[in-house]
């Protein structure tokens, strides 16, 4: 009896064996905060605000309703959505190597032996019938973690998986956001063309009324005509740019481009308000950043998968079932058989093939743990250089909003004077360029921040976070 309680207890503590080495997360040098944060931040914490729909603090309806249908609808996302369903899948196949494997076989056979077997009796007849039903029950004893491992690794996989389908989600999302903040500045920039049209075309009006009462000359009509017809080309430049962005859009919500239109609209989209928190919580809120970790703890647990190989396989079997040669009465006590036992094979020679296995394992680890740190690196770059982005191109705008003001006074001044005949139109052509181009400048830069804007919160990990992404990436392939 003590001897069968010391074989127990010591299978007990066999089967809590694992061969994986233990998995540490790789070291990331984290710095306490963001460098280009600064104080020009406005002071409006929402650490705690839903960031799930993050498009929603652009206030647009019409944004809004076109990221849901991204949801819905995006080819990308179905396909990233299904390989997540196919990681999962995996991971359910590596679990049922927990349990017991039960089968079953059978069969009913004619037979002819031949004359010329060896050591055949004369008394053996001809022709025999074989039938054969039975029942097997297999268990693999993980005494060595083989099959805990495989599990582990299998989870961190799908949850890598899980984190792949929220990147894909915020790149798709994100990809949304900038392509309809650009067509919304062009129509901001059509609208713009549409009014210097309409003022160059009274300047040439002013013109060529001036030309026929002998106060202005050909040149000054010729210069008032080309300035026309050049911003009439700038806006046909900018409807064309348009289109491909109103295509863009339609890819993107799953709708081909010849069925898809957006109106022009003239829409003062608002620079949100973006809390970065701390640098050391984008490690668990980035989901690129999330996936390469645990591909690191999956390659961690594969190495314990490849050492178990050196050790022997051990499993529980067990058959039963009835066989007899044809004869009435098959399922009965005396054609009934079993065999019950273990088995064990333990791999002698093999070239180095399982030392070779380690290796690779060992290098795949490495590989993904320097991936790891070399994904957060970027992250921490590309927050760094969103926060520098937003911070100056928040000074240019300023700049430019008193540019466009004093270009416009300049403008009206060279106007009167030229109505007064004090200067020629070629100053007025200088104003009105100047005036133009700070207005196109003043549109880009906003369209500039507002895009920045959205590769800020795509750099912070949008509303993904490590805790919540399982759940996020099983709700949001529509």
């Amino acid at each position: 009896m003590t001897r069968k309680l010391v074989a127990a207890a010591l299978l007990a503590a066999l089967a809590g064996c694992s061969l994986a080495p233990e998995y540490t997360k790789p070291v990331v040098d984290v710095p306490a905060d963001y460098k280009e944060s600064g104080p020009w931040q406005p002071a409006a914490p929402a650490d705690g605000s839903d960031r799930g729909s993050w498009w929603t603090t652009y206030d647009d309806a019409m944004l809004d309703e076109l990221e849901t249908q991204v949801d819905a609808a995006n080819p990308d996302l179905a396909a990233a959505t299904a390989r997540y369903a196919q990681a999962r899948s995996y991971l359910d196949e590596a679990r049922s190597g927990q349990y017991p494997q039960v089968g079953a076989t059978a069969y009913a056979t004619k037979n002819r032996q031949s004359d010329n077997r060896p050591l055949r009796s004369a008394t053996q007849p001809d022709l025999y019938s074989d039938n054969y039903v039975a029942g097997l029950l297999n268990y693999e004893l993980d005494l060595w973690g083989r099959v805990r491992n495989l599990v582990a690794a299998n989870e961190a996989g799908t949850q890598a998986s899980a984190a792949d389908l929220a990147s894909v989600r915020l790149s798709l999302h994100a990809e949304l956001a900038n392509a309809y903040i650009s067509l919304r500045g062009l129509d901001a920039l059509s609208k713009l063309f549409d009014d210097t049209v309409d003022a160059y075309g009274k300047a040439l009006q002013l013109t060529q009324n001036r030309h026929e009462g002998g106060i202005a000359s050909a040149l000054d009509v010729a210069r008032a005509q080309t300035q026309l017809d050049t911003a009439r080309a700038q806006r046909d430049d900018v409807l064309a740019q348009r289109a491909l962005f109103e295509h863009a859009i339609a890819s993107l919500v799953g709708t081909p481009a010849s069925k898809f239109t957006l109106p022009a609209k003239l829409v003062e989209l608002p620079i949100p308000v973006t809390p970065t928190g701390l640098p050391s919580t984008l490690l668990e809120r980035r989901p690129d950043v999330a996936a390469a970790e645990r591909r690191t703890a999956a390659a961690n647990a594969e190495i314990g998968v490849a050492r178990a190989a050196f050790f022997p396989s051990i499993s529980l079997t067990a058959l039963g079932g009835y066989e007899n040669t044809g004869d009435a009465g098959w399922l009965t006590a005396p054609n009934a058989f079993w065999s019950i036992g273990p088995r064990a094979f333990l791999g002698l020679f093999d070239a180095g093939r399982r030392e070779a296995e380690v290796a690779r394992a060992r290098a795949v680890c490495d590989e993904a743990g320097a991936r790891y740190r070399s994904i957060a690196l970027a992250a921490f770059q590309q927050v760094e250089d969103d926060l520098a982005l937003l911070h100056r191109l928040g000074d240019e705008a300023v700049h430019e909003d008193a540019a466009v003001a004093s270009a416009q006074r300049t403008l009206s001044l060279a106007l009167d004077r030229y109505r007064n005949g004090a200067v020629s139109y070629l100053e007025v052509v200088e104003a009105q360029t100047a005036a133009l181009q700070a207005q196109r400048s003043a549109l880009a830069v906003r369209d500039r921040r507002l895009r920045a804007s959205v590769a800020l919160i795509r750099a912070l990990g949008g509303g993904w976070s490590a805790e919540s992404g399982t759940a996020v990436a099983e709700t949001s392939g529509g």
